[in-house]
């Protein structure tokens, strides 16, 4: 796949001295088109730089290419300085949809945000979070008490999602994880696997007395009221892989780890 045809590369980095050195060593010998005129971007960091970066070139069908800086770099390839054109002309992409939050809080206000890995509801006091569900409009959960729940996509159902033991989902499945987040009652629910297509609602109990935070990727809203979670086709972003090391490869690996 020639992606890279036009030498429309931009540079971005996580702002370490090791990613700016890197950076730097790449825009000499390659230059910098800028993010904002960049056929394909090149992103010099961890997992948290790439979400960011999708973020930025999202529905522009810019691809991004990530060399890890960071401490997991689970959507990274390794970092190379050397053949960077024949790598981004091998390389393989992904394409992934968002999720599409939209938050009422207790005032009444209505946001709304774009993740890419998960939407996380998160108990902002020391008391345990009340939290109804209702997928497609019927309720499934009258009452989770919790820390917290996450709605996760594919390709972040490997990050926070795991951590809270949540199922790994590989990466062209049209699923969505939900995982609670230490859940007191009922203490043996261990979260549900749904079609993508499922539209996700929670509704949170007793918000004067136990506040809520929604959070979409790295978009915060606190003391919220209603959230409302669903995938959105309508947006998209593209990762580049190095063959052999794809995204479906990697949440292959993770399932075989122990």
């Amino acid at each position: 796949m020639a992606l890279y045809t036009d030498g429309k590369v931009a540079f971005v980095s996580s702002d370490t001295p090791e990613a700016n050195a890197a950076r730097e060593e790449l825009i000499s010998r390659h230059g910098d088109a800028g993010i904002e005129n960049a056929s394909i971007v090149v992103a010099l960091g961890g997992d948290g730089l790439m979400l960011e970066t999708l973020h930025r070139v999202m529905d522009r069908n810019v691809p991004v290419y990530g060399m890890n800086f960071g401490t997991i770099g689970f959507l990274m390839n390794e970092y190379n300085a050397n053949a960077l054109d024949v790598r981004l002309r091998a390389a393989l992409p992904t394409r992934i949809h968002p999720l599409s939050m939209r938050v009422t809080d207790t005032e009444g206000k209505v946001s709304e945000a774009l993740a890419l890995n998960e939407v996380s509801l998160y108990r902002s006091s020391y008391q345990a979070a009340k939290i109804r569900i209702a997928i497609d409009g019927e309720t499934r959960l009258e009452e989770l008490i919790c820390d917290g729940i996450i709605v996760a996509t594919p390709a972040g159902s490997t990050a926070y999602n795991l951590s809270a033991h949540g199922p790994i989902l590989p990466i062209t499945a049209p699923l969505l994880a939900l995982t609670p987040i230490s859940p007191f009652r009922p203490r043996r629910w261990r979260g549900a696997i749904l079609s993508n297509r499922a539209n996700i609602t929670f509704t949170t109990q007793e918000n004067g007395k136990r506040p809520v935070s929604a959070v979409a990727d790295n978009v915060q809203f606190d003391n919220v009221v209603e959230v409302q979670v669903h995938e959105s086709r309508r947006h998209s972003s593209t990762l580049l892989f190095d063959p052999g090391h794809s995204l479906d490869e990697r949440v292959l690996i993770e399932q075989f780890r122990y």
